[in-house]
């Protein structure tokens, strides 16, 4: 949620920030919408402070005239508190829908202008033909796609064996790796319901891509984030208990998968997946550099497993709704002879903590000021899982893990 003041404030330069990110959104709507609402509530509040007037009035003797401006003050405050509640939940409603502003050295456009600004060692080179994963994952029975549509739906994957293994092991290596980082390890809920999807930016824009317990009222999580973002809704935290570093493992579920083409067979896109999640809160000031450590957090991971990669900085309509500035880590994948997104590393500002009221003071004597949050991926398990498959494959089909997860499995 974005703040108001700052849009009437500047209308135009804020509402060009807001096109840079969303080009189609209404902003004219918006300041329409804000300025009846306030126009409303001062016109209600006048009329409430005179018919609390005429009451007192009425209490040295009811006129006829007093009588008649009471019944007319009594109609313009009803007819107006329906047209103030009407204009609030119009405005309310828009506002949900306005994305984050992005920072100022965020290039425009969409994904085409992403900016790579650094890479990771180089594409590993192959005296063979690599295999994609799907024919790495048959010759070593590590996961059936066809046991799980069956029992589940497409786009869903049943791990087996070392695979199975291969999961825990990632997870634990990213969790402890993060630890030693200072990031907190948690587990929070799978299940969230209606406003924690709100707070953390998900809900109502992107409703329709979590799956609903509808005979409950609750959702599953598609990221973490969207716990962890809720943890200290509606709370005053001191300065010096900032900067409050977290991560979680879990499943992650989102309706997203579908017809994406062939390259997105397998696990490069399914509705059920494993994350290890980073996510922060901090000062304003601080956010900046806090990012940069974060997305450094990350790259150390697919360096210790000797995966090659690049780090591109989002574009402003490529970002993420809640964030002003986004990172991608991309893994190189040689069975599909592309990158692909392991990590998304964004600063969301004060987004997130408008809406769940996260503030802290610096002081007794200071205003209450809202933290900024960042999150970022830690890594997505599946697409991980693909890039070792294709990077550490043999001309033979099996696949000879790197020493640092050896280490981990049984």
């Amino acid at each position: 949620m974005i703040d108001k003041l700052l849009l009437r404030q500047d209308p135009v330069k804020i509402g060009a920030k807001i096109q840079k990110k969303d080009p189609a959104f209404p902003i004219e709507q918006l300041l329409k919408l804000d300025e009846q609402v306030r126009a409303l509530l001062v016109s209600v509040e006048l009329l409430r402070k005179e018919k609390n007037d005429l009451a007192q009035q009425a209490k040295g003797g009811v006129t006829q005239v007093l009588r008649d401006r009471s019944i007319e003050v009594g109609k313009l405050l009803k007819e107006q508190e329906a047209q103030l509640e009407v204009a609030e939940l119009a405005l309310k409603k828009l506002e949900l829908t306005c994305p984050n502003l992005p920072f100022d050295e965020v290039p425009e456009g969409n994904k085409a202008e992403n900016v790579v600004v650094r890479e990771y060692s180089q594409k590993p080179v192959f005296s063979f033909e690599p295999k994609h994963h799907l024919e790495l994952g048959q010759i070593n029975n590590w996961f059936n796609l066809e046991a799980a549509a069956t029992m589940a739906a497409s786009n869903f994957v049943f791990y087996r064996g070392q695979a199975a293994k291969l999961v825990y092991a990632l997870a634990m290596f990213m969790v402890k790796h993060n630890s030693r980082h200072g990031f907190e390890v948690t587990l929070p809920p799978a299940l969230v319901n209606d406003e924690t999807l709100t707070i953390s930016g998900n809900f109502p824009k992107f409703k329709d891509d979590v799956f609903a317990v509808s005979q409950d009222g609750l959702y599953l999580i598609p990221t973490s984030e969207v716990a962890l973002a809720n943890l200290y809704r509606n709370e005053i935290l001191p300065v010096d208990q900032l900067p409050i570093r977290l991560t979680s493992w879990t499943s992650c579920f989102r309706r997203e998968a579908g017809n994406y083409g062939k390259n997105e067979r397998g696990l490069i896109r399914i509705h059920q997946f494993e994350k290890v999640e980073l996510f922060s809160i901090c000062e304003p000031e601080k956010s900046g550099q806090e990012l940069e450590m974060m997305v450094n957090c990350a790259e150390e991971i697919l360096q210790a497993l000797g995966l090659h990669y690049r780090v591109s900085l989002l574009a402003a309509q490529d970002c993420s709704f809640q964030s002003s500035k986004t990172y991608d880590i991309e893994v190189w994948l040689p069975g599909q002879k592309q990158y692909y997104e392991v990590s998304s590393a964004s600063n969301c500002s004060d987004f997130q903590a408008r809406r769940g009221k996260i503030r802290y003071r610096a002081n007794a004597t200071e205003k209450t000021q809202y933290v900024h949050t960042l999150n970022a991926s830690s890594l997505a398990l599946p697409r991980l899982m693909v890039a070792l498959m294709e990077t550490y494959q043999k001309e033979d089909g099996t696949i000879e893990l790197p020493e640092v997860l050896k280490k981990e499995l049984w």
